[in-house]
């Protein structure tokens, strides 16, 4: 039941009166309010004609105003120039790079340090440029030879241009993958497997990061290749027995060139000394048979100078010197005397050892019977040349 309804009693939930009295008074509620309103703002309410601070007549409505709605205010306007400096001022750390954008396009790159920014139009996109980001590749390539080989690298990378980083490109990082595994491919392409697996692996790397970076710079990706780490590129495990014996066989080879070389090292020299003390000594010799050939030359011709002037006595000399010659070493002496049968027998080496005893001369020549003194006609005399002088 109602309280304004027949047996409701007309109790007032506002006024709490009693039924006897009447509908609540509006102008009061109104009033209440105003009072509390100046007292949470440090205000007073303000009459009409009454001007005593309480309630005016009846129909009169006061709200509030004066000093308390000012200090509100100017706080709410203050906090919000706060809010603005706060959000107008941005810092850019050392590693990083501010894009400024201002309506969504882009406006300039700041460097690090405080900014100013135009807040609700401007906006800030921070980019670290030293962060060094990196990935691995693994793939099988085939080199130029028609050889299999597994390949694996690892690619670092940084932020070169922060605006080409933002916006040319939707994924830089896909960009770079795909970039450097065609620079592998083509590169591992133009290259011999033994070149890869030895010597070669540093300059193949090398050609790979630039390779790569020409790609993603074309494609303006904002990124820039700081290194490529090439691990050791080996075989499949299907053909890995096969190429191990390869590599043996290429081991050998090199040791056998280097024992190869070795040996030369130490016979050539040897060769080499041996050769020209050859050539010396048959220097030495052809020296000495030409002074010897000059020495018979100018002695035969002095004695054929003595010959033409006395031939006779020329060759008694020669033949007594031939068989000083050859007498010389001889110890018996069998001679044949002139129209007799009996041969003569001289005991040369019986005679030489008395000769010291006996006082005489061993240089002084024993006289020969007549019988042996008999002239003889000599041999010709052998000359220099081979011809015989008579």
């Amino acid at each position: 039941m109602a309280w304004n309804e027949p047996g409701g009693d007309n109790k007032d939930p506002w006024s709490g009166k009693g039924g006897d009295q009447g509908p609540p008074d509006l102008d009061e509620v109104v009033k209440k309010m105003q009072e509390k309103l100046g007292g949470l703002f440090g205000g007073k309410g303000r009459s009409g004609r009454g001007g005593n601070g309480g309630s005016g007549p009846r129909g009169t409505i006061t709200m509030p105003g004066g000093p308390g709605a000012k200090g509100i205010a100017g706080i709410v306007l203050l906090v919000i120039v706060v809010l603005l400096l706060v959000k107008a001022f941005y810092t850019v750390d050392p590693a990083e790079r501010g894009v400024v954008l201002r309506f969504g396009a882009y406006k300039d790159v700041t460097e690090p340090g405080p900014h100013l920014m135009m807040p609700f139009i401007d906006q800030v996109m921070k980019v670290n440029v030293d962060q060094i980001s990196s990935f691995r590749l693994k793939n099988t390539m085939l080199t130029k030879d028609e050889n299999i080989v597994d390949v694996e690298l690892t690619v670092q990378s940084k932020i070169q241009d922060p605006v080409d980083y933002l916006f040319q490109d939707q994924n830089p990082e896909k960009t770079i993958r795909d970039a450097t595994e065609t620079a592998v491919r083509e590169t591992i392409g133009k290259s011999r497997l033994d070149f890869i697996l030895t010597e070669g692996r540093s300059s193949v790397a090398e050609s790979i990061r630039q390779a790569t970076q020409d790609m993603i710079d074309t494609y303006r990706t904002g990124l820039e290749i700081t290194s490529v780490n090439m691990q050791p590129a080996k075989p499949p495990e299907q053909v890995k027995s096969a190429f191990d014996d390869a590599i043996k066989a290429r081991e050998d080879k090199v040791r056998q060139e280097n024992q190869a070389e070795a040996y030369a090292n130490e016979v050539v020299p040897k060769a080499r000394g041996a050769a020209a003390r050859k050539v010396e000594a048959a220097k030495a010799y052809r020296d000495r048979v030409i002074a010897e050939s000059e020495g018979v030359a100018s002695r035969f011709l002095a004695v054929l100078a003595e010959y033409e002037k006395a031939p006779e006595v020329t060759r008694q000399r020669l033949y007594i010197g031939a068989l000083e010659e050859v007498l010389g070493n001889t110890n018996k002496v069998i001679m044949k005397v002139p129209d007799g049968n009996a041969l003569m027998y001289l005991p040369l080496d019986k005679l030489i050892r008395q000769m010291p005893s006996a006082g005489v001369d061993e240089n002084y020549p024993v006289p020969m019977p007549d019988s042996a003194q008999a002239p003889v006609e000599p041999d010709p005399v052998p000359s220099s040349r081979g011809r015989r002088i008579r």
